[in-house]
């Protein structure tokens, strides 16, 4: 798990009810501002088709889990605490948050659709606050804190630009990298600004601005999950908030009828599997009349009218769409399909989309990356080069001077 997933939002927007569905865990929740003070960080799942779909293989997962031919692999996740308008400079919890903060890769903002909390978190009455408001202020609160660590150093860096003739790009990164930026993102950053880095001492404060609100939504991308969905002020609010934010993800979510459904379906009163628009009773006898009422409202108003619960839906788009990982298989025997031990198909790792069969190496071990040779294609049995890129759902063998996998 080499990037992380941070869940934010102001307080009481249902952050830790997302987390707490997501991975299963028992944060502490409640419906006042700060219940989360420290960083809930956890581990959660994304789904994706299992290769033994496609080999006609039984499995034995050991580094994720296969449920009926969907492969669920680890993803961390981080619960960070809540932000309130001023928390660049400090207000509220913000500097904590913003620290939390520098480990995501992608921010799902949890917003409180039903409009029943202030900015501050506070309850107020159903549909009188405009979930808007807090899109917008949170995605400036983050360009601001970004925007100030790089104003901080800005005439240092520009000023060796201009002396030394230094790339500002060398100069960002030294000042980024603890944000978990890389010169990829910088060096994109500042091209969509139509900002030319060789004049960067001749840049504005304007420009500065523009090329960090850029990197923001290029290194911070931020995606929405419109919770509270079910409730009955959230709809006209999940259509305002797709008016308004066209280019920017906008997924129904009800983080407290996932995790309701995930807990029936730990206790084996349900089957249900994370990401579907429907489940099976197992145990309609230990089901009350009120309950299996609740559960038919649950299935026809959210499941069936909205494709699921968006929890899981919406941390696989995270992933997949803006991370743009795949998943790839690593196996001892292309054949069999197996590690050493027999078992088949084991682990699955997330790389980045461009991984190459040599860069998968590494993930796994470095001495397999240093010493690699070449790999074997298990569909095809094919001997690949280090520099084939590897595909969503590849399985394959890595041979290495020092063993293979």
């Amino acid at each position: 798990m080499g990037f992380s997933v941070g869940v934010v939002g102001k307080p009481s927007s249902g952050k830790t009810s997302f987390t707490n569905a997501a991975c299963m865990t028992d944060f502490k929740v409640g419906n006042y501002p700060f219940t989360t003070i420290q960083a809930n960080v956890a581990v959660t799942y994304v789904r994706t088709p299992c290769a033994c779909r496609v080999f006609g293989v039984k499995d034995n997962p050991k580094n994720s889990a296969c449920i009926d031919g969907i492969r669920m692999i680890p993803v961390k996740m981080i619960d960070v605490a809540g932000l309130v308008p001023g928390a660049h400079e400090g207000k509220g919890l913000g500097n904590q948050f913003l620290d939390d903060l520098r480990q995501a890769d992608v921010l799902i903002h949890i917003v409180d659709t039903s409009g029943s909390t202030n900015s501050e978190g506070q309850e107020v009455a159903a549909g009188s606050h405009d979930p808007l408001e807090d899109v917008k202020f949170l995605e400036d609160e983050v360009t601001e804190w970004m925007f100030s660590v790089v104003q901080k150093d800005w005439r240092r860096i520009s000023g060796r630009v201009k002396a030394e003739s230094a790339k500002v790009d060398e100069l960002l990164l030294e000042k980024l990298t603890g944000l978990n930026i890389s010169r990829a993102h910088i060096l994109k950053a500042i091209r969509d600004a139509g900002l030319k880095a060789e004049a960067a001492d001749k840049w504005t404060d304007d420009d500065v601005k523009k090329f960090v609100t850029i990197l923001r939504k290029v290194a911070k991308p931020i995606i929405i999950a419109a919770n509270k969905i079910d409730r009955p002020t959230a709809e006209q609010n999940l259509k305002r908030l797709e008016k308004a934010y066209p280019d920017t993800l906008v997924v129904p979510v009800s983080a407290l009828a996932e995790k309701a459904l995930r807990d029936m379906d730990k206790k084996g009163i349900i089957k249900y599997i994370p990401g579907n628009d429907d489940f099976e009773i197992l145990q309609p006898e230990r089901l009350k009349e009120n309950e299996r009422t609740q559960l038919d409202k649950l299935k026809k108003d959210l499941l069936k009218k909205y494709g699921g619960t968006g929890v899981q839906g919406i941390l696989n788009r995270a992933v997949f769409e803006y991370l743009h990982m795949i998943a790839v298989y690593p196996v001892h025997d292309p054949n069999s399909l197996s590690d050493g031990d027999g078992n088949v198909l084991p682990d699955v790792y997330l790389v980045p989309e461009g991984t190459t069969a040599k860069e998968f190496a590494g993930v796994i071990h470095t001495d397999l990356m240093e010493s690699f040779i070449h790999a074997i294609d298990a569909r095809t049995k094919m001997r690949i080069s280090d520099k084939t890129v590897l595909k969503n759902g590849d399985v394959i063998k890595i041979v290495s001077a020092k063993g293979t996998k």
